[in-house]
């Protein structure tokens, strides 16, 4: 028996000695890691590194330091929303949107999240010789359609083309400027404790969506994506007051990422309750099969708000009185323990914590 102990224990040393960090799923932090890995673009603590320690001292000034969804500017006593984003989920087309939806509904997302009201666009398309102009065609196509639908306009563009082998198909990077209201103020270090946090809809489907075209997987139901433009939301919580204290689009890093970047910006805590958490079965049963957490899936068409409490019930009966809202849910609320830190407490009455994820769960997801 001590000489199979013995030799367990030796295979066990030598099967450690055997790992080759370059081939783990989790790379290691940006200190630890001299070239961009996919976990960069995660929207995770990757992310984040990357912004702080690359991009942050390269631009440094106060707008850039808000570190928000979209920038306001004052600019000819007008106070406007800017906005940039790049795209390029894999693949151009799938359940329920497609590469152009994204690329609007992603960058009029952003400006509503500072409370804006979209106006322009432009759009940049990077090429890959070889691409079928069809299928370039279409996502154009869907790019019109999604602008027209959000109430926006396509200002102007730019197109490039990378040789064959340099890219993959069609990126699309989209630029968007909008309105923001007098007395309007969102923006992730207005938290405060006693805000309620609220969700528009049911979470992880964009995320799923993507997940069952890209990898083959039949979960019984087609997951369609929840891709689309909240401008018209954001009106209509505005309505009821404007004193909305954050707004955010839980896109890569899904739920979990936007509530972690909020408690740390603003120096608060958020509790969640698991059970009010808007999680849809056929996302449910996907994320337990393949091992996943819905509060990092990704979602394309959902906002989670912090609201203060007086003005909580108000803005929940107007959010499910909209489209783009008749599923939002309490799911919470923000609280002075533990600040920059974010717990659920679970339905069998303990508490977990919700940590920033590292990279993304399902990368190129928009």
């Amino acid at each position: 028996m001590a000489d199979l102990a013995t030799e367990a224990t030796e295979a066990t040393a030598a099967a450690a000695t055997a790992v080759d960090p370059a081939g783990w799923t989790c790379p290691a932090p940006l200190r630890d890691q001299p070239v961009v890995v996919m976990g960069h673009g995660g929207g995770g603590a990757l992310s984040a590194e990357l912004i702080e320690q690359v991009f942050t001292p390269a631009y440094g000034n106060p707008v850039l330091a808000a570190l928000t969804d979209s920038a306001v500017l004052d600019l000819g006593g007008a106070r406007l929303a800017f906005s940039t984003d790049s795209y390029v989920v894999r693949p151009l087309f799938f359940p329920g949107g497609s590469l152009g939806d994204l690329a609007v509904n992603g960058t009029v997302n952003d400006l509503a999240m500072s409370g804006a009201r979209p106006a322009y666009l432009s759009t940049a398309f990077i090429l890959e010789e070889g691409v079928e102009l069809a299928v370039v065609e279409r996502v154009a196509q869907a790019v019109g359609a999604a602008a027209r639908a959000a109430g926006v306009t396509v200002a102007t563009g730019d197109t490039k083309v990378v040789e064959s082998g340099h890219g993959d198909g069609v990126y699309v990077t989209t630029a968007g400027v909008g309105l923001v209201p007098d007395g309007v103020d969102i923006r992730p270090q207005r938290a405060r404790p006693g805000d309620a946090v609220i969700v528009s809809g049911p979470i992880g489907l964009h995320g799923v969506a993507i997940m069952s075209v890209r990898e083959g997987l039949e979960f019984g139901v087609e997951i369609a994506s929840d891709t689309a433009p909240l401008a018209d939301l954001v009106a209509a919580m505005l309505a009821v007051t404007r004193d909305i204290h954050v707004l955010r689009d839980p896109t890569r890093g899904g739920l979990g990422a936007s509530l972690n970047e909020i408690a740390r910006a603003s120096g608060t805590g958020v509790r969640l309750r698991e059970r009010a958490v808007p999680v849809p079965d056929e996302v449910a049963n996907a994320c337990g099969f393949l091992g996943l957490d819905p509060l990092y899936v990704a979602n394309e068409g959902r906002l989670v708000a912090f609201v203060p409490p007086e003005h909580a019930e108000a803005v929940l009966a107007a959010m499910r009185a909209h489209p783009r809202g008749a599923g939002a849910a309490l799911i919470g609320e923000c609280v002075a323990d533990h600040p920059g830190m974010v717990v659920v407490a679970t339905g069998l009455g303990g508490t977990r914590v919700v940590d920033l994820p590292l990279g993304e769960q399902l990368p190129r997801i928009c």
